[in-house]
């Protein structure tokens, strides 16, 4: 036992070193880095864009075509939000009423329509919940086929995968 005069008692030796101060900052630093890299890691993981995603939209296009080639407009604009707004060569036009109604009164009926084709370029994630979308597509009529580009911005929402935006050309 070693006495302690100034407090006038006795204790036993300590068995530890001191650790100096710049590596216990380091210690505690280290440990905060990992926790931090841990939380964050579980959060990504939580809410990143997954492959699941890209088939979600996909499908939804696909849907969209099958709606199309049966002349059914109505079921193609499933695939659009309710706020979409859709840019295109007359303008821009936003809600998915009057977007529904430009395509009614573009493709009156079925001949009009065609046969509809898309083709995915890319996905690309913007986020755990939107998603950038391009492509083209192609419509063959009985007297020709007509075609272009887009790009698509989707957002998941409460119905799944939807369009937001829709910049055809």
């Amino acid at each position: 036992m070693i006495h302690n005069p100034e407090v006038g008692s006795s204790s036993l030796p300590r068995a530890t070193k001191a650790i100096p101060p710049g590596r216990m900052a380091f210690s505690f630093l280290a440990v905060a880095m990992v926790r931090t890299t841990a939380l964050l890691l579980f959060l990504v993981s939580c809410t990143a864009f997954h492959e699941e995603d890209d088939a979600a939209i996909r499908a939804v296009m696909a849907q969209q075509e099958v709606a199309w080639d049966k002349g059914d407009i109505q079921g193609f604009m499933e695939g659009y939000a309710d706020s979409v707004c859709f840019i295109g060569r007359s303008g821009r036009t936003c809600g998915r009423s009057n977007v529904t109604a430009n395509y009614l009164k573009s493709y009156p009926d079925r001949a009009r329509m065609g046969d509809l084709a898309f083709l995915l370029d890319e996905v690309v994630p913007a986020g755990p919940v939107n998603a950038w979308v391009t492509g083209g597509w192609t419509l063959h009529r009985a007297n020709d086929t007509i075609g272009g580009g887009f790009s698509l911005l989707w957002a998941k929402g409460p119905e799944g995968w939807r369009i937001i935006r829709d910049h055809t050309y």
